[in-house]
């Protein structure tokens, strides 16, 4: 297939972790793969350190903490004229030990404008780009996580993801407020939060999209990427002993080659084409193990709270 003739994807965070390896598992599927970094030069770094064939990438910088970035990527990315089939929603940032809060250039909760806010602004930005592409099989995919879930083993350690009635969205989310529901400041929550609303964006946008538009909306999550960046600022020990604890006490370890390749899957694969789904491997790896569709938190799959956070989230970031 020519260049230009090739399937296109977005991945933000491509530049480590899960996102650098779905890009490597999509350039080998034929994929074109615009990686979405927030630093560009590690991003071509990355692709180059780990066996990425130039020419199968595009490095585009976002910042997904910064609302305006976010527009910024979406407009020098329609103006490349690339015909868009897939958007995948993969950056994170998880920052355990802060004491307070950081701030977006918009003054809100970093945590949670880069995991949800910037991630929000985007698909709804980049809705138009897929659905002008040539006609196709148009997927939009958003990373999950256990943690967003307390009914599950994984999601049972406090402190528990709570959206209370969004009343820190609806404040404005600005200092003094620092969290979706108005409370004091606390990083791991504020991070499960995110990982929450990710989920009520997906299931949004498929009730409200999937049927007009024909686009696939749908979440995963690949396993327990105990190694992977997003634990860079934890306290070193717990990045040394995190992985040994899942791979030799859970079983619950997924390397980051094998989350890349669960992502790619359910980016191209043609038995994922379910929309509005959460697909998962399970807590407990097994050589072959096929994904499954799985049932969502409580709170991720309230219709009355995906509609408020739709609405409240819509405004922060100017959409309303």
């Amino acid at each position: 297939m020519a260049q230009d003739q090739k399937k296109t994807v977005v991945i933000t965070g491509a530049s480590s972790g899960v996102g650098l390896h779905a890009t490597k598992a999509l350039v080998k599927r034929g994929w074109h793969v615009v990686m979405a970094c927030r630093d560009v030069r590690k991003g071509g770094e990355a692709a180059q350190a780990i066996g990425i064939p130039q020419g199968t990438f595009t490095l585009m910088h976002i910042d997904l903490g910064d609302l305006e970035s976010v527009r910024r990527f979406a407009r020098e990315f329609r103006a490349s004229g690339r015909p868009l089939y897939a958007l995948v929603c993969n950056a994170a940032i998880y920052m355990p030990l802060l004491k307070e809060p950081l701030r977006s250039p918009e003054g809100y909760e970093l945590t949670m404008t880069t995991n949800h806010l910037g991630h929000f602004l985007l698909c709804n930005l980049m809705l138009e780009d897929l659905q002008n592409s040539p006609p196709g099989d148009k997927r939009l995919v958003i990373l999950g996580t256990v943690t967003h879930n307390p009914e599950e083993l994984g999601g049972k350690v406090y402190p528990r993801p709570d959206l209370g009635n969004f009343e820190g969205f609806e404040a404005g989310f600005k200092d003094p407020i620092s969290m979706v529901d108005g409370k004091k400041f606390e990083p791991v929550k504020a991070y499960k939060d995110s990982k929450v609303c990710n989920v009520l964006t997906m299931r949004e946008l498929h009730r409200r999209y999937h049927e007009s538009t024909g686009i696939t909306f749908s979440s995963l999550y690949p396993g327990c990427v105990a190694d992977t960046p997003l634990f860079r600022n934890h306290y070193p020990l717990f990045q040394k002993l995190f992985p040994l604890f899942q791979k030799y006490i859970t079983g619950g370890y997924v390397s980051q080659d094998l989350a890349g390749e669960r992502v790619a899957a359910v980016v191209a694969d043609p038995e994922y084409r379910q929309s509005g789904a959460y697909f998962s491997w399970g807590n407990r790896q097994k050589e072959g193990r096929k994904a499954f569709v799985q049932k969502v938190s409580r709170q991720a799959r309230d219709d009355a709270k995906g509609e408020r956070m739709w609405e409240l989230s819509a405004k922060l970031v100017g959409l309303a």
